[in-house]
């Protein structure tokens, strides 16, 4: 029997330090090969695969993090910023496109710019029923159209799914029906993508010492 209990306390130890570590480097690992598609922009005949015979994956992630920098720094100057308005000029041209892009540059402004409210107020809603609450982000109020045809002060807020929180669901909710969380967008990332497992200021995991106490 002590032996039996002996191996379970070894198998769970074995289990804590191997699945955290497998998920993050197949987390990783999608991540570099998705930003390694970047390598198809090169002339064939400069690809790494081409050159050396081998693949060697990481290449087009540092090809993407230098392009986004050389961007950066471009952009920065006075050159720079002609060259992105003529170009976004020509996008603004193309009904489809010009939709579709200056929406998403609105986004990208205001939360990689640190301006505005957008998803900076962690907020409980009831959702999806009266009975139910769900963790939601503010990611700003409602045009003026919207409040005023509902007569209410409302606030739009984004929902998301466990445990991949990129997808997720965009409502207008009533203000006085929020109640706002005293806990950081990372914190409630975290809980989100465990499905509550780990909650805010969670000590760090000790897989070693929780085994042990099995």
């Amino acid at each position: 029997m002590r032996h039996q209990l002996d191996l379970k306390k070894y198998f769970i130890t074995g289990l804590l330090i191997w699945i955290p570590l497998a998920i993050t480097v197949w987390v990783l690992t999608s991540i570099i090969g998705t930003m390694d598609q970047s390598l198809r922009l090169l002339p064939s005949a400069i690809q790494p695969v081409n050159l050396l015979g081998f693949n060697i994956p990481g290449v087009g992630t540092l090809l993407t993090l230098l392009v986004i920098l050389t961007s950066g720094m471009v952009a920065t100057n006075i050159i720079g910023q002609r060259m992105v308005r003529f170009w976004e000029g020509i996008l603004s041209r193309i009904p489809v496109v010009k939709s579709i892009y200056y929406s998403v540059k609105q986004i990208s402004d205001t939360v990689f710019s640190g301006t505005g409210d957008a998803f900076k107020k962690v907020l409980l809603v009831r959702y999806p029923h009266p009975q139910a609450w769900s963790v939601a982000f503010q990611t700003g109020l409602p045009a003026e159209t919207v409040v005023a045809a509902s007569g209410e002060e409302l606030v739009s807020v984004f929902i998301p799914t466990a445990p991949s929180p990129v997808n997720g669901f965009f409502f207008f909710v009533r203000k006085q029906d929020t109640i706002e969380l005293d806990m950081s967008v990372d914190e409630a990332l975290k809980y989100i993508v465990s499905m509550g497992v780990v909650g805010p200021n969670a000590p760090e995991p000790n897989p070693l010492g929780r085994a042990q106490n099995e």
